[in-house]
Order: structure tokens, then sequence, then C-alpha cells
């Protein structure tokens, strides 16, 4: 049986975080905007951008869609690789629970391609998505609980406020 890693919540900024990765809540363009994506895209520096760009001239040259994930280096963050995914904009009219937990899900399997130990999660979909966190909380949890095996040893979610 696999052991199942530790999952710890941190208040902190994700881009502070010590990890093998990192998760960017990116938009489709993958190119950067505001909120987490604007703040790992500033603090670590041209790189990522650079490698962003890289990704828009392969088969995510149309963007990437929600649910999905890919991983870059993480230019002078301290991390070892950022990787992206797109989080599906809240709605209260239609379930879209499956495609965050798509986010989760494909983002430990791109870490643990990777050889990737820790990761770190921001809540994605929370924030100008709409999410509201208790519930983005439970499909993350839920989702890394049933998803998550080695190599990766720690999951951390960062959360930036209460």
């Amino acid at each position: 049986m696999t052991q199942q890693p530790a999952i710890v919540l941190v208040r902190g900024d994700i881009t502070e975080q010590h990890a093998d990765a990192i998760v960017n809540a990116a938009n489709s363009s993958l190119l950067g905007c505001g909120g987490v994506g604007g703040a790992i895209h500033r603090r670590g520096g041209p790189d990522i951008l650079a490698a962003c760009r890289e990704l828009r001239d392969a088969p995510t040259a149309r963007g990437l869609p929600a649910g999905q994930a890919v991983a870059t280096t993480a230019g002078g963050l301290h991390a070892k690789h950022v990787i992206r995914t797109v989080g599906a904009v809240w709605s209260r009219e239609e379930d879209r629970g499956a495609l965050l937990a798509s986010c989760h899900r494909k983002s430990l399997r791109v870490a643990a391609g990777l050889g990737a130990r820790t990761i770190a999660f921001p809540a994605i979909s929370t924030g100008i998505y709409g999410r509201p966190m208790d519930d983005g909380a439970r499909v993350a949890v839920r989702t890394v609980r049933e998803s998550a095996r080695a190599p990766i040893a720690e999951v951390r979610f960062a959360v930036f406020d209460e």
C-alpha cells in the first residue's frame, strides 16, 4: 500500500514557498495576469514568461483548457517548477467541481512525473473565478487524498489570508 503524503495548510504567499513545485492558478493564455499568476511572474522573473511563450508555440498554442496542467521553470522562485492549471469559473447553475478536481489531479500527475516530492497549491478558482472558499477547499483536499501518490511526500495548501 502506498503511503499518503502529508497534507499541510499554511497561511502565506505561494511565491515564498520552498517546494519542488508550486501551482499557478493560471488563465488559459498562460502568459500571466493578476492574482497568483501575476505574483508568480513578477517574483520568478523573465525566465518564466519565456517558458510560457514556448508553451504557446507548442500544442497549447490555443491556450490551456480548464482542468489541465503543464509545467515550466520556476525562474527565481524557491521552487524547481511552476505547474500551471486553469480553474473553472464558479457557477450557481452548473456544478464545475469535476473541473476543479481535475486541476488538482492533473497538477499532482505532472508533479509526480517531474519527480517532485513537495508541491504547494494556492486556493484554485476561489479568487476572481468566484468559487466559495469552503467548497473549493473541500474539493481540493478530497482530490488530493484520493489522488496524491509517491514520489509526492507533502502537499501544501498556501492560502494568502483567512
